[in-house]
Order: structure tokens, then C-alpha cells, then sequence
């Protein structure tokens, strides 16, 4: 029995070929787009009467399960944009002009084309995305050297932030220059996979305006920006069996609600907006299991993921923390442990790049909490050599354990030069999970 946030909602029946509008887009994790060609679909669709059609379908390579074709309206698309817009009304009355550095069949990227067609600018196509270069800083900057708005946007995955800065901490002539194109932006915004506290404390440090950006394909992408809710968008975490431990039960979290002191607030995350996708073309079970509509017309969506509401001062903003996907819960030994918690305290150590953390099967603990780990470069403190060094394994199970628990300890530490990547330029979870089970097989059978 699912616990929803509003009794009496109803799933919603999926979509059709039927509900796709003449020129709808349709992305598929495994083959590029054209950005020109989704700039003339987008074009045809908004300028249009027919808003609640599906205007973007959104394919997905099944790397945690099948694959699913998440169905966008052009309604969702342009709510999803007023949101964003809403959030900087500050920066200036000057048109938004984005710059495209992810590939155009991933989300993020296929919202920068939408959103560009909205404001009425000509986006900035970076050549990584078009051309068999890969993303770096070069390409990065000579893509800034064409952007002509002094309000710009550029949505990133943190690999890349990672990359642009710290060639810009290696060679300080050409830092300089990154740090400039970076803080010409209006909004980074950075999504796709958990950024690092080390890498947002470098971006804040630098004066860079980095969001971080919580949503997926079925929210038309990020509609939570740095834990603040988008204008328009609503939010709810409702309690439920499988969680670590959860302080008290849920709450509803809207921009517009009075700020008042709370104990902190867990559960699964809801979301409700305009923005939101009308479900999975074709597919009622998986539609039924996450769209639900209450007797009102409002709809909601129910994610994968736990998140956590902190307590905040009165006339502060809500500020949301997402924990990790409910499939990310590990229990070992009996104790429940998230992932995500475990990957933030490895993250914490100075050595250490980026952290993904999974469960294994193990005989003895039920699940086995296993670590992959990519380490700073070498000029930032030997990392390379210390990949070696039983001491480094060792200081991250301790930190673990001071943070966590004993149960927290990761059981196996394998240290990459670089997660693979998938061709949207996140971690290749599917990969990732291949070389700790590979890594985990071999250490048992030593």
C-alpha cells in the first residue's frame, strides 16, 4: 500500500501515442540529437495552441531497470521555465541566453534548447556537444567567447565543474581565465548527479553563483534549486517502513508558506506542479505506480528518493536535503544505512574527488556497504600516491565510522582514475557497480 500526501489520490492512467504532438521530440539515452533539429521542433510546438500535447519524450537507457519514456507537454515545459526565470527575477530585466555543454538527449540539455526558444535568444552550442571533441576547458571557454547576453545560464554535471576547476588550481594562466568565464554567469546550474561539499565550497570561495539543481525527467528537470522549492512547485515528504532512522513525520514545503521552527522532517519526497511529465508513454503499471491525481485536478508525483527538511529560522526559507534513493538504503547486518550519507562523508576527505556507495550481497552481512572512489589530482596533494597507501583506506573507515556508525564502513575501497561515464556525462552507475562486484569477488577470494 502506497502512503500518499493527500488522501483520496487517484494513479493516473498513462499516455499514448495519440497525446504526442505532431512535431514532439523524442530523446533516447543511446542516440545523440541534433540541437538544431529540437530547436526548430520546440520552435513549431510553443509558437502553437495545442500546449497540452507531449511535446518532449524522454528516453532512458534502463541502467537501473527498464526503460522507461517519460512524456513532457509543452505546458510542462514552459511552467518548468517561468520557474527558473522566477528564481533569478533579480539578475536583470535582460534575456536569458544558455549555453548547451551537455548532450542534447539528456534532460538538462534538452531543456536549454526549450528554454532558449521561450526567451527568444539564440543559445550557444558548445562543440563537445555536436562534434567528436570531449567537454573541457578550451571547449568551455571559447563557447562563453560567443555568448553576447550578460544574463546567462549554463546547466553542468559536477565531472565537469570538477574538470574546469581544477585545471584552473594546475595552470594559473589559464585559470584566470576560467574563473572569469565562470563568474560571468548569472546561474550555473548543477544537476545530474550529488555534488560534493568540497566542490560547492570551491565554486562559493570563487564568488561562482552555482545552484544545484534536485528533479528529473518526470519534473522537467530540476524544480528544487539548493534545496529551495521553484515558484509554483509543492513539495511533501511522507514517512514510511524502509527508512534509516526518521526524526518525526512529514510536512509540506511550498515557496509561498510562512517559514516557522520544525523538528527536522524525513520521508519520501512528493512532488506537485504544472511541470510536472503525464506519465510513461505506453506503460500504465510503471504510471500508476508514480502520477496520481487528487479529486481537484492536482497532480503528483511520487520519486525514488528519501530527503530531509531541515529546521530553519522564522522568515528563512524551507531548505530541502535530498538523502538518497529508497533503493539506496543498505542494510548490513541488520542496521540500515544510506549510501548517499556514506558518500558524503567519504566526499568530505580532502583527497577525495567524487564517491558513489553501494550494497553488495554478502553471506555473512546480508549487503556489504562498498565504495568507488576518484581522488583530487596529483597537485592537489599526492592523491595518486596515496591511492596506494593502506593509511588513506583506513582514515576513510574511520571517518565513516565518527559520522555514522560502525556499520557505515565500507567493507571495500576501490580507488578509479575516473568513473565511467554515461553519454549524458553523469557516472555510469550500471558501470560502477560492475567493478566493485568484480572487486568484491576477487578481495573475498583472497
Amino acid at each position: 500500500m502506497i502512503t500518499t500526501p493527500v488522501p483520496g489520490l487517484e494513479p493516473l492512467p498513462a499516455p499514448g501515442e495519440d497525446a504526442l504532438h505532431p512535431h514532439a521530440v523524442r530523446l533516447r539515452a543511446d542516440r545523440p540529437a541534433d540541437p538544431r533539429a529540437l530547436l526548430d521542433s520546440f520552435g513549431r510546438i510553443f509558437a502553437g495552441n495545442n500546449q497540452d500535447s507531449v511535446a518532449l519524450l524522454v528516453g532512458t537507457s534502463g541502467s537501473t531497470g527498464i526503460p522507461k519514456h517519460t512524456a513532457l507537454s509543452a505546458r510542462a515545459l514552459r511552467a518548468s521555465a517561468e520557474a527558473t526565470e522566477g528564481f533569478f527575477k533579480s539578475a536583470g530585466s535582460e534575456a536569458s541566453q544558455w549555453l548547451l555543454a551537455l548532450p542534447a538527449h539528456y534532460v538538462a540539455g534538452a531543456q536549454v534548447l526549450a528554454r532558449s526558444v521561450l526567451a527568444g535568444t539564440e543559445p550557444v552550442i558548445a562543440r563537445s556537444v555536436t562534434e567528436p571533441v570531449h567537454f573541457s576547458p578550451d571547449v568551455f571557454l571559447r563557447a562563453v567567447e560567443q555568448l553576447s547576453s550578460t544574463r546567462r545560464f549554463v546547466s553542468l554535471v559536477p565531472t565537469q565543474l570538477h574538470k574546469l576547476l581544477e585545471t584552473a588550481r594546475n595552470q594559473p594562466r589559464t585559470g584566470e581565465e576560467i574563473h572569469a568565464a565562470l563568474r560571468s554567469f548569472t546561474g550555473i546550474l548543477l544537476g545530474g548527479a550529488p555534488a560534493s561539499a568540497d566542490l560547492l565550497a570551491a565554486a562559493q570561495e570563487l564568488g561562482l553563483n552555482v545552484v544545484t539543481t534536485y528533479g528529473s525527467a518526470e519534473t522537467a528537470g530540476g524544480c528544487i534549486y539548493s534545496g529551495r522549492v521553484l515558484p509554483g512547485v509543492r513539495v511533501e515528504l511522507v514517512p514510511e517502513e524502509g527508512m534509516p532512522s526518521v526524526p518525526s513525520a512529514g510536512t509540506e514545503l511550498t515557496n509561498e508558506d510562512p517559514a516557522h521552527e520544525d523538528p527536522p522532517q524525513v520521508g519520501r519526497i512528493w512532488i506537485s506542479g504544472a511541470h510536472l511529465a503525464q506519465g510513461y508513454l505506453g506503460d500504465p503499471g510503471r504510471t500508476a505506480e508514480h502520477f496520481f491525481a487528487a479529486a481537484d485536478g492536482t497532480r503528483w508525483y511520487r520519486t525514488d528518493d528519501y530527503g530531509l527538511l531541515s529546521t530553519h529560522a522564522p522568515g528563512e526559507p524551507c531548505i530541502l536535503r535530498v538523502l538518497g534513493r529508497s533503493d539506496d538504503i543498505v542494510i548490513t547486518g541488520g542496521v540500515k544505512i544510506s549510501a548517499r550519507a556514506v558518500a558524503e562523508a567519504l566526499e568530505s576527505h580532502p583527497a577525495v574527488r567524487e564517491a558513489l556507495v553501494c550494497g553488495l550481497p554478502d553471506a555473512r552481512w546480508g549487503s556489504a556497504v562498498t565504495a568507488a572512489l576518484t581522488l583530487v589530482s596529483p597537485a592537489e596533494g599526492a592523491a595518486t600516491a596515496l591511492a596506494e597507501n593502506a593509511e588513506l583506506r583506513e582514515a576513510l573507515r574511520s571517518l565513516c565510522i565518527e559520522r555514522l556508525g560502525v556499520a557505515a564502513a565500507p567493507k571495500l575501497l576501490s580507488i578509479l582514475p575516473d568513473f565511467p561515464l554515461t553519454s549524458t556525462g553523469k557516472p555510469d552507475r550500471r558501470e560502477i557497480y560492475s567493478i566493485l562486484d568484480r572487486d568484491y569477488r576477487e578481495a573475498s577470494r583472497g
